[in-house]
């Protein structure tokens, strides 16, 4: 596999009349590096933090497709569905990985040794799914399918096709392209879940996190464009992720512990830290979904997201996963 001639400049020093279409290949560019730069690492095998970090490639590549959608001609191999299906298997992983540290490093030192030996017991049988899906992605990550994929990325990046959309000045574009899915979220069902209902509506509350998710993603790619009160609210959306997402891991850990627990064997210690865990993170959840109806706020969103910055480019910033 060749390698790409030249990396693409960083966020900071982008100028204002740069192109959609030369930040659609600037972007589209990162995050593909930043998925192929992890395989070997991941297929290694030696520290979780590879895998984690090519999972999060792949969600930010494919938010990207949908992003520049309308401006770029890529080849079938390289669509957002295909991504997906190995964001899919990478996820099975990363998610076991997730559920295992939690136990062995969070749950365990806690417990009492009559909860510990079952507790162990539970482990191994994750570390055995863990090894099936580990086979998984090694297989993905050496398919012929995978190694396609790369080969259309490089031949793209290096002579990229787009649509005539593409060459129009992107700071006019920008609220444009970012508002469809800030409606998404503000239109989210999972909003009207009360506190006392997160148990039952956990399928919509997870839904919402990944609602946020794809905002913030997206939201990261234009941070040079906005200032302060435009980080602060993508800071915002990254603590309502985390919070969703200790919520959901809780519930998927409970669902594992009934499905390995021998029946009837229950582990007091352990149910009680699962929910003083769902109790903490959802703790200020009426606070957070109130905002996020109230009209002015949203207003506010709409309003911010129409002022790009017009007369600078400031520097941009890291992204965390």
């Amino acid at each position: 596999m060749k390698q790409t001639k030249k990396r693409t400049a960083p966020s900071s020093q982008l100028p204002s009349s740069l192109t959609l279409s030369e930040f659609a290949h600037m972007v589209i560019g990162e995050q593909y590096h930043a998925m192929v730069e992890q395989e070997k690492k991941v297929i290694a095998d030696k520290h979780p933090k590879h895998l984690h970090n090519m999972r999060v490639a792949t969600r930010r590549l494919r938010t990207a497709l949908h992003v520049f959608d309308l401006a770029i001609v890529i080849p079938k191999a390289t669509t957002a569905k295909r991504i997906g299906s190995l964001a899919r298997v990478l996820g099975r992983l990363r998610d076991l990985d997730v559920q295992i540290a939690e136990l062995q490093q969070r749950c365990r030192p806690e417990m009492p040794s009559t909860e510990q030996r079952s507790l162990d017991d539970v482990i191994d049988q994750l570390q055995k799914e863990r090894r099936v899906a580990f086979t998984d992605v090694k297989d993905a990550l050496m398919r012929s399918r995978y190694q396609h994929l790369k080969a259309d990325y490089e031949a793209w990046i290096d002579e990229p096709r787009y649509t005539p959309l593409a060459t129009q000045t992107l700071q006019p574009l920008i609220p444009d392209l970012l508002s469809p899915l800030l409606s998404t979220l503000l239109l989210h069902s999972g909003w009207l879940v009360q506190t006392d209902e997160s148990d039952v509506e956990s399928d919509r509350l997870h839904d919402l996190r990944k609602a946020c998710k794809h905002v913030r993603y997206q939201a990261e790619f234009f941070v040079p464009f906005y200032g302060g009160a435009f980080q602060d609210w993508i800071g915002d959306i990254q603590a309502i992720q985390a919070k969703l997402g200790t919520m959901h891991d809780s519930q998927v850990l409970q669902e594992l512990l009934a499905k390995h627990l021998p029946r009837h064997m229950t582990l007091p210690t352990l149910q009680a830290t699962v929910q003083q865990t769902q109790a903490e993170a959802m703790s200020d959840w009426e606070t957070v979904r109130q905002r996020y109806l109230e009209p002015a706020f949203r207003q506010h969103l709409h309003h911010m997201l129409l002022e790009p910055l017009t007369n600078s480019v400031p520097s941009g910033t890291k992204h965390s996963a």
